[in-house]
């Protein structure tokens, strides 16, 4: 665990330009006395994310999202706190005082061996490449397109038959465990040998730039083994690492999209092609940790994978992973069934450019990926891709695009399919853990925003109301009872920093913002927000009451039940003729 000082932290905080700050990531622009920008966090187009440097707060007018300095970079990075306020203050250049109270340091030392065996063996098969044992490797990689811009580019290098690389390690002083323990070598019954033997070598590197392992591929057309990775070791773990991330970070985030192709060559010709924000991931099926890292790269992922069937199940497999994730996910509409490496040797450059510009939209994916496997002269195989389509439709969040898909819906089916807005939709019976009623959520909000400004409304909402229907809502309320335990003024900073959930950290974001927040405190406004509440809840009440009085039960269950339902309805009538004096 990183321990960071409480004032370290707050120092960070109140030195740190917001503005500036944000503008590393992506570009902000100046507008009046604040800045806005494109919203990273959800597929904006238009600048609706603004940047208040005098409050120190970001806040998207669309989606919601909205915090401090640290929250932008917890959320943009997929980092933690901690990590946030330490990526901060080397932004800045301030220097903290962080305890390290696990094992990570430890382990980071450790690994620096690993690496340096890692970075000899990348100098030394770059050198064979180049020498006169490379002539054959040479003129496979120019046959296949991969000049020597590109190898040096690449670090690509080559391997030679039988120990040579071993033999070089240890002659640099390296211990035998040491190069097994990278899986450079192997022990075998004649002692050490290189794991890479005869193969043209693709170094993998982790976020930082540092060697971690190989993808190391035959010259041989009968060998089935194509390509060969390094196996798991104390640098290596597949399922965490995404080949070429470390070069394509920069111009992800300023195209704000990256592109995930399936094999290392995919790769290296996309970058042929100008393409420099493409990344894979070896081959293996793609898993939540690989999402997280390619989300912190950038919001939008365009899946490039091959258009055979494997490509395409692979792609709706990890495309629901990422949207799970909150990724944006769009797929490249690959028809001709190549891979992008064969794209480029076969139309150049300019073949695979167009490629990707036949970009689909997740949902155009997913109904072509669904009709292509289904048989429309089979009822059940028609009503079944009915139901998964819509399923898929339900999680598209813009009403426009649920509308629209499900008129596509009805075209490809043949179904009437009518689309109901959620608007519309039959709504569950209100209960305290559920406010639906008109004007329950904006009264909550007028009641947090005055409590936020003022102590004595976090008192009077105390002492007359104590709790909040809604979970986050009343979960705000509390850290800021909480909050005015020690103190008579709130640090709206220090508060969302504090706050457990993004969803928490966004209503105080948008909670300074409303008029409650900065007006004088005025306590009969603040009670008539309050009777509004109190009659949501009683009206949810009530509504129970008379739900489970018409359930059969005996008579003394239903004396019982009948009083407390008019007690209920008498609070209501005197709440409502409160409300409306």
């Amino acid at each position: 665990m990183v321990l960071i000082p409480k004032e370290e932290i707050q120092a960070v905080r109140q030195k740190a330009d917001i503005a500036d700050i944000i503008g590393r990531y992506i570009p902000v622009q100046k507008r009046g006395r604040e800045f806005v920008a494109v919203c990273p966090f959800h597929d904006d187009h238009d600048p609706s994310l603004h940047i208040s440097t005098s409050r120190q707060f970001y806040k998207c007018f669309v989606c919601g999202a909205g915090g401090s300095v640290f929250t932008f970079v917890e959320n943009y990075e997929h980092v933690n706190f901690p990590e946030a306020v330490i990526k901060v203050a080397e932004l800045i250049g301030y220097p903290l005082s962080v305890t390290d109270t696990g094992t990570k340091q430890e382990t980071a030392q450790e690994n620096v061996r690993g690496f340096r065996v890692l970075n000899e063996a990348v100098r030394f098969t770059s050198y064979e490449l180049n020498s006169e044992d490379g002539t054959e490797a040479r003129a496979y990689l120019d046959q296949r397109g991969l000049n020597q811009e590109i190898r040096e580019k690449f670090g690509i290098g080559y391997n030679p038959p039988g120990d040579r690389l071993t033999r070089f390690l240890q002659a640099k002083g390296f211990e035998d465990g040491e190069l097994v323990e990278v899986n450079v070598s192997r022990t075998g019954v004649n002692g050490l040998s290189d794991v890479f033997s005869g193969r043209i070598m693709f170094p993998i590197h982790d976020r930082s730039g540092n060697p971690i392992g190989f993808s190391a591929r035959t010259m041989d057309p009968e060998n089935p083994r194509k390509y060969i990775n390094s196996t798991e070791t104390v640098l290596f773990h597949k399922g965490e690492i995404v080949y070429n991330a470390h070069r394509a970070s920069l111009s992800a985030r300023r195209e704000a999209k990256i592109y995930l192709c399936e094999g290392v060559t995919d790769v290296i010709a996309f970058s042929q092609a100008g393409i420099d924000n493409a990344v894979c991931t070896l081959g293996t099926a793609c898993t939540r940790s690989q999402i997280q890292l390619l989300r912190r790269l950038a919001p939008r992922i365009v899946f490039c994978y091959d258009g055979d069937n494997a490509g395409q199940n692979a792609t709706m497999k990890a495309g629901r992973l990422a949207r799970e994730e909150g990724c944006q996910v769009s797929v490249i509409d690959n028809r001709v069934k190549l891979d992008p490496d064969e794209i480029l040797r076969q139309n150049g450059p300019e073949g695979l450019r167009k490629l990707v510009s036949a970009e689909m939209t997740w949902m155009e994916f997913v109904l072509k990926y669904l009709k292509e496997r289904t048989n429309f002269d089979n009822y059940q195989e028609k009503k079944e891709f009915v139901l998964k389509a819509k399923e898929e439709i339900e999680t598209l969040e813009d009403e426009m695009d649920r509308r629209y898909f499900t008129n596509e819906l009805s075209k490809i089916s043949g179904f009437t399919i009518d689309y109901v807005p959620r608007a519309q939709r039959t709504s569950v019976i209100n209960s305290p853990g559920n406010p639906i009623q008109n004007g329950t959520v904006s009264a909550e909000e007028q009641i947090l925003a005055m409590m936020l400004g003022h102590k004595e409304a976090a008192q009077r909402f105390s002492e007359t109301l104590g709790f909040l229907q809604d979970s986050v809502r009343g979960a705000v309320a509390m850290q800021i009872v909480d909050a005015y335990r020690t103190a008579d003024t709130i640090d709206v900073s220090d508060l969302i920093d504090k706050t457990a959930t993004q969803e928490e950290k966004n209503l105080i974001t948008k909670l300074i913002n409303r008029w409650e927040y900065i007006q004088p405190y005025d306590r009969s406004y603040l009670d008539g927000a309050i009777r509004k509440v109190n009659i949501s809840i009683k009206t949810a009440l009530a509504e129970q009451y008379k739900e489970q009085l018409g359930q059969a039960m005996n008579q003394e269950s239903t004396r019982t039940l009948m009083e407390e339902y008019r007690r209920c309805l008498n609070d209501l009538r005197r709440c409502i003729l409160d409300d409306e004096k």
